[in-house]
């Protein structure tokens, strides 16, 4: 697949069980699923809030690609980036990345932040490449609200 074959759109509710089916066929963003944030109609409620910062690369009519990532007015989080193992290593990860970053940009954020687990040393080389810093001088802490939705290690 040459790279010329890919376009990039604004990712709709309507791609969500492609969308979900990638997931599922990129381990390390399997993992990262949860089963309350991303249903449909967690996802859907993602894209309302998040409408002009989402993207889909397409190829021949199929999402190969995709980058969710939202806002709350300060600060962006880049939620479940994820190329098709088939198409990985042709700049499309980093196409997203940047189309998310001049989106959240015209939004007026400032800071962007992404949460990679610690022995996804792909994800984590890939984000340093891109200009992301690790921050050594936080934790990260959450509490779920939903007995549905795990805590995590």
């Amino acid at each position: 697949m040459e790279t010329t074959d890919i376009t990039y759109r604004i990712l709709t509710i309507a791609d969500y069980d492609e969308l979900y089916s990638l997931w599922n066929q990129v381990e390390q963003t399997k993992r990262a699923l949860n089963p309350v944030d991303d249903t449909l109609e967690g996802i859907t409620h993602y894209i309302n809030r998040n409408p002009t910062t989402c993207f889909a690369a397409v190829s021949k009519g199929k999402i190969v690609g995709a980058i969710l990532t939202g806002h709350d007015g300060r600060r962006a989080i880049i939620h479940h980036l994820c190329v098709h193992p088939n198409s990985q290593r042709m700049g499309i990860a980093r196409t997203l990345v940047e189309k998310a970053e001049v989106a959240l940009k015209k939004e007026g954020i400032q800071k962007i932040f992404g949460l990679v687990f610690k022995d996804n040393e792909t994800a984590n080389s890939f984000w340093e490449r891109m200009g992301y810093s690790l921050r050594t001088n936080l934790n990260y802490r959450n509490k779920s609200l939903n007995d549905a939705v795990p805590t995590g290690e």
